[in-house]
């Protein structure tokens, strides 16, 4: 299996978190997928607080804009100004087709920019993609970047 290699997803769908995973489980590689439900967990969990003190730094973030409280866009700003986080690659996966959406991800420095399908062979389909490109094609940082 390799290097082991931790994904955080942050969605507040459980059904697309529960697809995720299922997506995940056929891989070739070993990937741990953790998942938080809002931005004030995924903040905490990156920076290992409270009850993400034992938390893994993950390699990949997968991002929904759509989140309840602390909302993705604010999650995306606050990695990307944060010295420790900043270098974390952050996929964007979510329904909004927005351009305001797009062009705003990108400007914060979002690694990629996906539409989330509605489908469940299509949302499989990216899911092995990501994971695919991320961890297969290009090279990831060390995960001692941000210290």
């Amino acid at each position: 299996m390799g290097r082991a290699y931790d994904i955080l997803m942050i969605e507040d769908n459980p059904a697309d978190v529960k697809l995720a995973r299922e997506a995940l489980k056929d891989a070739m590689l070993n990937v741990s997928m953790h998942s938080v439900p809002d931005g004030d967990k995924a903040m905490a969990f990156l920076r290992r607080e409270g009850e993400y003190k034992d938390a893994p730094q993950p390699e990949l973030i997968l991002l929904d804009l759509n989140l309840p409280g602390k909302d993705g866009r604010q999650v995306l700003k606050e990695i990307k100004e944060d010295s420790r986080l900043k270098h974390m690659p952050v996929v964007v996966l979510t329904t909004s087709q927005a351009e305001e959406d797009i062009c705003n991800a990108y400007k914060l420095q979002a690694g990629c920019y996906i539409a989330k399908p509605v489908d469940f062979d299509e949302f499989t389909n990216v899911i092995r993609a990501i994971e695919n490109f991320w961890f297969n094609i290009i090279k990831l940082p060390p995960r001692e970047c941000g210290q």
